[in-house]
């Protein structure tokens, strides 16, 4: 792997005990939260089954989740239920078991928003049941750590079970309550997507500017990134100027895109401000450029989320501010952008699930604030995993142990740490579970929410969402240059 760092301290993320020469050296597993499953398939042995069933857990809860979200997307969508239901109305539960459950015939339906509340609410108190009772596990041997990698059938009953007595809750108990909680989770996974995001790119850019300031190949690599995020941001707001934006309207749409065209440009210039270096040596361009690109793509799911806009153009009704009819074009598909919006959304979900668990693990509770001052002792292509961590708090020096001296053995197996924290990476998969809910059913205005509506058509709750989760990720990543300067000490100095 490259980067790869020798590690004996107990603390560390695991790794993986590889015998190479005669001298075994120890190699942080691999970080899959963002950085692939290469390093773990040419890394793993059968000797360390521990490492391989809990990676192999984390793809099966991955997998869980995203059966139940399509669930969720198939029941919330019209033309589903009515192709093959053929229930124009939503699809009802059987008289016979209505009565017997709730004693009259006004039960809930199956399908729609309040089928996309009750399977949410399932998963949800599956997962965090799951983070409550594996809390403080730090050992994979551990007689806790079988609940999150074994007993797979029980726990998929429990799930359904879950889901069902769920289905057995009326409406005006259930919604009204789970609606409030999930408001609040939803909010709470945005504000932690934020924060990962921002790592993500100050992580990258830390970590890619160490091996720039050494080899003039990583500076290549450093600028034709950089040029690759400003090339992708530019040609994302051309897209949207040209495709929600017309002459005789959408003034909210040209103003939002002129304002955050300006914060683009204003975090870019921060990024390299004489102010910023003196106390940020590594702060650069290319951080600046990846929050860029998505606050263009934070932009984009907002302006798809707004009603359209109707005016009276040369004595005709138009609707305007969606792609393809500002021009008299044939429309665009919406389902092309509900696939669009809901693929990208639903990739920053895994990522944010998986990369938190990692961080947790590495760096420990506090990690929202410890990961943004790790510093890269040499640059890897695995760029947004902060490597392995010494009990005090410091970073290991990345040099491997001569072959001529004595080297420690693989610590025995209660000794071996997790590779991820299980409990942070069932809480936030709770939160997951909020956010996706309430993102498919249109935030708070949840009643006769469709799937076909949700991602193109939407409403303007769900419109000054995600309005207000891009102007947060643009104060974030400005707290982030600004907070160095209230700093009276002298920054650090850049290495020659």
């Amino acid at each position: 792997m490259v980067g790869a760092k020798s590690t004996i301290g107990p603390s560390t993320s695991v790794g993986l005990a590889q015998e190479h020469s005669g001298v075994i050296v120890k190699t942080p597993f691999c970080q899959m939260s963002c950085c692939g499953t290469v390093p773990c398939t040419s890394g793993c042995h059968s000797r360390t089954p521990s490492l391989t069933e809990s990676t192999c857990s984390r793809l099966f809860y991955i997998l869980l989740h995203v059966g139940a979200s399509a669930v969720c997307c198939l029941l919330l969508s019209r033309t589903v239920v009515e192709r093959v239901w053929g229930e124009a109305h939503g699809i009802q539960m059987p008289s016979g078991l209505c009565s017997h459950l709730f004693g009259h015939s006004a039960c809930p339906v199956l399908s729609g928003s309040g089928a996309v509340y009750r399977i949410c609410a399932g998963t949800a108190t599956f997962h965090l049941l799951q983070a409550v009772l594996l809390v403080h596990l730090h050992s994979p041997t551990s007689p806790r750590a079988q609940l999150h990698n074994s007993f797979w059938f029980l726990k998929v009953l429990f799930l359904l079970g879950l889901c069902a007595a769920a289905f057995c809750i009326p409406d005006k108990h259930l919604l009204p309550a789970w609606h409030y909680i999930g408001i609040c989770g939803g909010f709470t996974f945005i504000l932690l997507q934020l924060v990962l995001i921002t790592a993500f790119a100050h992580s990258w850019n830390k970590n890619w500017q160490t091996g720039a300031a050494q080899d003039c190949s990583w500076f290549l690599a450093v600028l034709l990134a950089t040029l690759g995020f400003y090339s992708m941001a530019g040609l994302g707001a051309m897209l949207l100027f040209q495709h929600y934006t017309h002459p005789a309207g959408c003034l909210l749409n040209k103003m939002l895109l002129s304002m955050h065209l300006c914060f683009c440009g204003l975090l870019s210039f921060l990024s390299i401000a004489p102010c910023i270096r003196l106390k940020q040596p590594r702060s650069g361009l290319l951080q600046a450029s990846i929050i860029s690109c998505y606050i263009m793509y934070l932009t984009f799911s907002a302006l798809s989320s707004r009603p359209p806009e109707r005016v009276i153009l040369q004595g005709q009704n138009l609707t305007l501010c969606l792609p393809g009819l500002n021009k008299m074009e044939p429309p665009i598909s919406d389902t092309s952008l509900a696939v669009l919006s809901a693929g990208i959304m639903y990739a920053c979900v895994l990522f944010a699930c998986n990369e938190a668990s990692y961080l947790a693990e590495v760096f420990g509770p506090l990690w929202i604030i410890k990961v943004y001052s790790y510093e890269f002792q040499k640059p890897s292509l695995c760029f947004c995993c902060p490597e392995t961590v010494e009990p005090g708090g410091g970073q290991t020096d990345g040099a491997t142990q001569p072959t001529d001296q004595e080297t420690p053995q693989a610590p025995p197996p209660q000794a071996q740490h997790l590779s991820y924290s299980y409990s942070a990476f069932h809480f936030v998969f709770f939160l997951a579970s909020l956010y996706v809910m309430v993102t498919l059913t249109n935030w708070f205005s949840y009643e006769g929410a469709e799937l076909e509506k949700t991602f193109t058509k939407g409403s303007w709750a769900t419109f000054w969402v995600k309005v207000a989760s891009c102007w947060a990720c643009v104060l974030l990543y400005l707290g982030l240059l600004l907070a160095p300067l209230l700093d009276p000490n002298p920054g650090p100095q850049a290495p020659a």
